[in-house]
């Protein structure tokens, strides 16, 4: 069995298809977090990990869905005004709910469904569910470069040996969802993570290996691809986005 570690979807749902179409029958997906947010089907993009019960890790979105989303239920379930500016909503957010039927835009301005609270359950048990998703995975591959392969959002080798550090477990988290910075050579691991999207394609190096291309940008032609790395012999499969 192959095992191809995909690249941040960010709710680009049909893309996600054709990725999947394109890699070998009988294959182990894993992904790197960021399902959600910025393209159109965020809720159909949790939907088909759910279903197919893919290994994911949690991203910096997924932690801002879970904050944001649990907020935005309550305002609904106890009747207050929902809030239209947050960090998860100037960065994708606004996308999610759209794609769970939950608000419709009138100038710009988010207007809860007249039924919302019918379609409330999904949101909510997804949310559940993001908050069931690891920080980091270990998969049970052996890699040419002779490291223990740990798949994270971000880069997560300049923190590694902080990850059974109850004193600094929140920084550790915090750390792997958001870190733009590269690990370095000296790291103990092969660390394979999305989170800072690479232009021209992944980013491959003998510690590392950054899959995310950005598959949501349209406006820079070097990015617009959804990108996995396959463990076993190296090999990368990427798609341009569709539609």
């Amino acid at each position: 069995m192959k095992h191809y570690i995909v690249g941040d979807i960010h709710g680009e749902y049909a893309t996600l298809l054709k990725l999947v179409e394109e890699t070998p029958r009988g294959s182990r997906l894993i992904f790197v977090g960021d399902l959600v947010d910025k393209g159109p089907q965020s809720a159909q993009v949790i939907k088909f990990v759910r279903e197919h019960n893919i290994a994911c890790v949690m991203g910096n979105h997924e932690a801002m869905m879970i904050e944001y989303g649990t907020a935005f239920i309550a305002s609904i379930e106890e009747g207050e005004p929902i809030t239209q500016e947050n960090l998860w909503l100037e960065n994708g957010g606004v996308a999610t709910l759209l794609s769970y039927g939950l608000v419709s835009l009138e100038n710009h301005k988010m207007i809860p469904h007249p039924f919302i609270h019918e379609f409330l359950f999904q949101f909510k048990e997804d949310i559940a569910w993001l908050k069931s998703l690891p920080i980091y995975l270990e998969p049970k591959v052996e890699h040419d470069s002779g490291r223990r392969v740990v798949v994270s959002h971000a880069a997560i080798g300049l923190v590694w040996a902080l990850r059974e550090n109850k004193e600094h477990h929140e920084a550790f988290i915090q750390q792997v969802l958001w870190n733009r910075s590269k690990p370095t050579a000296n790291i103990p691991i092969f660390n394979i993570f999305g989170h800072t999207p690479h232009k021209n394609g992944i980013d491959i190096h003998g510690h590392y290996v950054n899959v995310d291309t950005g598959c949501f940008i349209t406006w820079d032609k070097a990015y617009g691809r959804l990108s996995a790395y396959c463990l076993e012999n190296g090999e990368v499969v990427s798609i341009e986005r569709v539609g």
